[in-house]
């Protein structure tokens, strides 16, 4: 396969000059302005932030890709799917309201927002997976669907899971409806050790499906596994890692599933995609808070090509070193650390992300194989 082009250019600018200013000629040198948006609807998908997490991408950003649709002659919005774990993103109005609350408007972004499946998650639309293995027809929020251009803007940091978030998880995962996260989820389910929990209750916290409870007998967390669906958020949550989940395979298929719902809704219309590798937490911005970066900023990436464009952006994080006192960094320095040759793993032992890549160049989502040039 021909590799495809990404293009990168670094957050430095000269007194006078805006990185703004620089993500506006990224798109155009990358080619974004060869796409027919006259007229056309056009889906700029983001993530708003969990309110309490200071890492997502401001609202600056998104006006810079809303006033470069616009200019072409598109009409342009915002938008983002519910969440499936219990936060402030559950339903369209408490979303909206936290997306306002991370300043978000359609004065700060010079677009309206939508968000992509209705009032409750449930407004989706079955899209089917061209070369799909694990899902045949993936459930989208309908509004995104209904857009005639996609374009979507990433935040690059890590995951707890999915080792990164990138284009492909914010495509796949960020559009599917609550009920299409529930199918990207539910591989596996996590088990508790007894003798590790202090009952703190933030699992249960974080759960939105009030599976977990604590016995009576000791305060240990219990976890329902027939109300479970496999998300993962209690795991993250637990500072003493009581919570695993052990089904092996578990990553795996979460990745392959996103890339086939990455696969949904990019097929059949035009689309572009950039992603910002910068504040890398080593967490998704779906926390409501945020642990310092694990790797400097590095820049703006933006391809037609979703898989490269993630790989492009990886490849550009293991060329760098961890930052003095972040999780990465400290893990490395654990007595009995093992090294497993990338820095999100390294970061959070159990993450992965290659399956992803290698999946969704399996079924024709992209490829690995890039050019990059710098602009």
């Amino acid at each position: 396969m021909t590799p495809s082009k990404v293009y990168f250019t670094d957050f430095r600018v000269p007194i006078g000059t805006s990185q703004l200013t620089k993500l506006r000629r990224l798109m155009e040198r990358a080619g974004a302005g060869e796409i027919d948006f006259e007229g056309k609807l056009v889906c700029i998908k983001m993530h708003f932030g969990e309110p309490g997490n200071l890492t997502f991408l401001r609202p600056n950003w998104a006006k810079v890709v809303a006033d470069f649709v616009k200019d072409h002659g598109g009409v342009p919005f915002l938008s983002d799917c519910n969440t499936l774990y219990a936060g402030r993103r559950k339903n369209a109005l408490e979303h909206l309201d936290a997306a306002m609350e991370n300043g978000f408007s359609p004065l700060s972004t010079g677009c309206q927002i939508i968000i992509g499946d209705g009032l409750r998650g449930t407004d989706d639309i079955e899209v089917p997976v061209m070369g799909g293995e694990y899902v045949k027809a993936a459930k989208i929020g309908r509004a995104i669907m209904d857009a005639d251009v996609f374009i979507s803007l990433s935040h690059f940091k890590g995951h707890e899971q999915a080792g990164f978030g990138g284009a492909i998880k914010n495509i796949g995962m960020g559009c599917g409806s609550r009920a299409g996260k529930m199918e990207q989820h539910n591989c596996g389910k996590p088990v508790v050790h007894p003798e590790k929990c202090r009952s703190c209750h933030r699992c249960a916290r974080e759960c939105g499906q009030d599976a977990i409870s604590y016995s009576p007998a000791d305060g240990k967390a219990v976890i329902d596994h027939d109300r479970c669906v496999g998300c993962g958020r209690c795991i993250g949550a637990c500072n003493f890692d009581a919570i695993e989940n052990p089904s092996w395979d578990t990553v795996q298929m979460l990745n392959r599933k996103m890339a086939e719902y990455a696969k949904a809704v990019v097929d059949g219309r035009p689309c572009f995609h950039i992603s910002l590798v910068r504040d890398i937490s080593p967490n998704c911005d779906c926390h409501g808070e945020n642990d310092i970066p694990i790797l400097p900023d590095i820049g703006m990436f933006a391809s037609f090509d979703p898989v490269a464009l993630d790989q492009a952006c990886a490849d550009a994080c293991m060329a760098q070193e961890p930052l003095p006192g972040s999780q990465l960094a400290r893990r490395m320095a654990l007595p009995d650390f093992i090294d497993h040759g990338d820095h999100f793993e390294n970061a959070t032992e159990g993450s992965e992300w290659k399956s992803c890549l290698e999946h969704a160049e399996k079924i024709g989502l992209g490829t690995r194989s890039y050019e990059l040039v710098k602009c």
